[in-house]
């Protein structure tokens, strides 16, 4: 019973355009499409552009983390895949995405070298 008057004198006085509406509603999510590019999008794609640069910087003689937790060193780079000696002896093929993270950066062998 208190509610109608003040609904039928808002309504009647106000005289407002649809485009209001639309206008508070863009107001409101321009920022949000902003904050969530700053806050999301943007630091996932340095991540992911830190990442391809630690790949592509892959050498023989790095001592490598793998996403799956196993810590091994590079003995052989391909250009897609690479040799990771887990253990003396074992040696496992490992995709380059797979590699989490290079702890060591060792020396680059020659090509012609005798493993020692």
């Amino acid at each position: 019973m208190f509610a109608t008057p003040a609904f039928a004198q808002a309504a009647g006085a106000a005289g407002a355009s649809p485009m209001d509406g639309l206008l508070q509603q863009a107001i409101f999510i321009v920022p949000m499409i902003l904050l969530f590019y700053f806050l999301l999008i943007r630091p996932q794609q340095q991540r992911a552009k830190r990442h391809q640069a630690m790949i592509g910087a892959v050498k023989r003689g790095d001592t490598v983390v793998l996403s799956s937790g196993l810590i091994g060193k590079v003995v052989r780079v391909e250009e897609r895949e690479v040799g990771v000696e887990i253990a003396t002896g074992v040696t496992v093929k490992v995709i380059k995405g797979m590699i989490g993270e290079v702890r060591t950066r060792g020396e680059p062998a020659p090509a012609n070298d005798s493993k020692t």
